[in-house]
């Protein structure tokens, strides 16, 4: 099954680093009730990922207050990203969980698994309800906006019609 927007979102309980924990912690993906932004991306230890990782954690916060948790994962062991994530200074502060996917049934699942091994940078954005809203991909040396996601959820909860460059508070669409 591949996750595509309007269908299912493939379901999972995965291990994932999260900071301050000793042992990995398993996930849920997507979350029960909740809004999920799920990203995948391709390696630790590259120049690209760190920038996004660190992109999300500063808008957490913003993501939480609108109802979504972020969940990151990459085809990395646990015990790689925990080396990734202790060391960087770019990385120290991330709290949400990044998955593991060692066995790349994740990135399989959601139809992000590259030929090397590695995700591909992707996004999905999943209702409360286990439907995919959103999904986007891009090349791998292209880092993704965080805040243009976090527009994205905020759009998709107003149940509205959201003309392009719409904002938090602009008035929405009125179909005639």
């Amino acid at each position: 099954m591949y996750a595509h927007v309007g269908a299912r979102a493939p379901v999972w309980t995965a291990d994932a680093y999260v900071k301050d924990e000793l042992q990995p912690i398993p996930v849920d993906v997507p979350g029960r009730d909740s809004w999920t932004v799920l990203f995948f991306y391709p390696r630790d230890f590259t120049f690209v990922c760190p920038t996004e990782l660190a992109a999300f954690e500063e808008l957490r916060m913003d993501f939480e207050e609108s109802g979504a948790r972020i969940v990151g994962a990459s085809t990395d062991s646990w015990w790689v990203h925990r080396a990734w994530f202790t060391t960087s200074p770019w990385l120290g502060q991330v709290s949400y969980p990044v998955i593991a996917d060692t066995s790349h049934e994740l990135a399989r699942s959601y139809g992000v698994l590259a030929d090397d091994g590695a995700a591909w940078r992707a996004t999905f954005v999943i209702d409360p309800d286990g439907i995919v809203r959103h999904a986007a991909a891009t090349d791998a040396s292209v880092g993704r906006s965080a805040s243009e996601t976090l527009r994205i959820v905020q759009a998709l909860q107003t149940g509205e019609l959201c003309p392009a460059n719409w904002r938090p508070g602009q008035a929405t669409l009125k179909a005639a």
